[in-house]
């Protein structure tokens, strides 16, 4: 048998005895000098950091993307879709919105879908969910939002008044409603589910071209769910039925894959389209701008720790390479400074040179003037220099020009989102609602009601099925209908 290696202290000294304290005599108080006892005390105290305040349950894998088509070229300069069967390493982070650590994983939410794709360029955050739409399309309300989602400070529960109240005052999300309670709203397995860049970002190619651009990752798996009572049970049993699945498929050979596809809008089509395409309430219909397939990302490595590579990881929207660039969307605006503010705060201001944050894609790492604070883990920078410009060969600007950009004009000040010819916080919803077959819309009709039916005060429930009249009169009026029967009935 091989020699084990000798367990030390965090300062490299050897332990001796790693099973007792040190005592006054065999029957006294433990000593103040068993310097080992209290390091191991104290660094257990604080192995834990901030959970996220959202997306706080999560699981995650390492793969690679590969370029099957060519057609993106001619939209966007992205090295990473440059060429087909060229390969990128990435990292995918899935998550539950509302639970804090420990919640079930299976719970009626939406999932956070998050890619990191390690190119030459960069870091490339493509941060979504498993749905093409959210709640709102302002990220002022998110914290309001959030709030009215999680423990009510009074009883320490979830409460659906709040949950409800909030969505009555918010017709926009309306149709993220329609999503979240009916079969998608609960993935049979994070493998057998869709995900969503949900935001609208901007494209700019080798010749200055900018268009408008839709992420979609569809499940090579087959899209699979669970009922209420199917959630219900398995996370009774299993709180980690999803983080299980996959990691089991991955160690098992089973790798998981999604096609990714794209729609394009051309940047003038924007103005007059019949919705706003900036709102992350609403969808692209595919007749209006079909899909089209970029490539293959599949999943096949499980990290080696769960702390490092999972819960330190921190994809942030504002992430972008070159080809690639934000647009007027309201809540990605929102984003772009709220992750790497978040991650700054949980992880630290050092957190981008984690292993699992750094840039690994880029050779010789990242290069900027960046200095100092907690947890500087590197060489610093060493003797360089730590301003620019200098004199002394320090990292340099490449005056290239991004090509990213759009039109503004007007007052500067608080204004409603623009409208657009077909634009209400409704028409998707209904939409959606008139595609279920009936076995769906009685299932969705099920999981609504049962919620809603929960909520004390009446007011709120009226105008939360106005709402849902507003999106198609049969769907407010079953809802209506089922809430009164449960309400009676209890």
């Amino acid at each position: 048998m091989s020699q084990r290696p000798t367990l030390t202290t965090e300062a490299g000294a050897p332990v001796a005895d790693n099973q007792h304290s040190q005592t006054a005599g065999p029957s006294g108080p433990v000593l103040l000098q068993d310097h080992h006892l209290l390091e191991k005390l104290a660094r257990f105290n604080r192995e834990r950091i901030p959970e996220r305040v959202v997306h706080a349950v999560g699981s995650g894998a390492y793969g690679t993307f590969e370029v099957t088509s060519k057609d993106v070229t001619r939209y966007t300069r992205m090295k990473v879709f440059s060429e087909v069967g060229k390969q990128t390493e990435v990292f995918l982070r899935f998550s539950t919105v509302a639970g804090s650590k420990g919640a079930p994983d299976t719970a009626r939410d939406p999932r956070g879908f998050a890619v990191r794709f390690y190119t030459e360029d960069g870091n490339w955050d493509l941060v979504g969910n498993n749905t093409p739409v959210f709640f709102l399309r302002d990220g002022i309300k998110f914290p309001d939002f959030i709030h009215s989602q999680k423990y009510d400070p009074y009883t320490n529960c979830q409460e659906p008044d709040n949950v409800w109240d909030f969505f009555s005052y918010s017709p926009e999300a309306t149709h993220q409603f329609t999503w979240l309670f009916g079969d998608r709203g609960i993935p049979a397995t994070l493998r057998h589910m869709d995900g969503f860049g949900s935001h609208t970002f901007q494209w700019v190619n080798a010749r200055g071209e900018r268009s408008w651009v839709k992420f979609h990752f569809k499940t090579d798996q087959g899209i699979r769910t669970l009922t209420s009572p199917e959630a219900e049970a398995l996370g009774g049993k299993d709180p980690q039925h999803h983080q299980r699945d996959l990691y089991q498929a991955i160690e098992r050979g089973e790798f998981p894959s999604w096609t990714l596809k794209v729609q394009v809008m051309p940047e003038a089509d924007a103005a007059n389209y019949r919705f706003n395409p900036f709102d992350l309430t609403k969808v692209w219909p595919h007749q209006d701008y079909p899909l089209m397939e970029v490539g293959r990302l599949t999943l096949n490595r499980n990290p080696e720790n769960f702390f490092a590579e999972v819960e330190q990881a921190a994809l942030d929207p504002a992430h972008f390479v070159p080809g690639i660039g934000p647009s007027p969307d309201r809540m990605l605006q929102a984003r772009l400074f709220a992750y790497g503010d978040a991650h700054r705060y949980r992880v630290g201001i050092n957190s981008t040179q984690l292993p699992v944050n750094a840039p690994r894609g880029v050779k010789g790492g990242a290069r900027n003037y960046g200095r100092d604070g907690a947890m500087r883990f590197d060489g610093n920078g060493g003797r360089g220099p730590n301003y620019e410009p200098n004199s002394f060969h320090g990292p340099a600007q490449t005056d290239a020009s991004p090509g990213l950009g759009y039109a503004v004009d007007g007052m500067t000040g608080t204004f409603v989102h623009g409208k657009h010819a077909e634009d209400t916080d409704f028409v998707q919803a209904g939409a959606l609602y008139r595609l279920m077959d009936e076995a769906a819309k009685a299932r969705l009709v099920e999981n609504l009601s049962g919620s809603l039916a929960q909520v004390s005060r009446e007011d709120i429930i009226t105008r939360a099925i106005a709402h849902l009249r507003a999106a198609d009169e049969d769907y407010g009026a079953r809802i209506a209908t089922a809430v009164q029967q449960l309400r009676r009935s209890r």
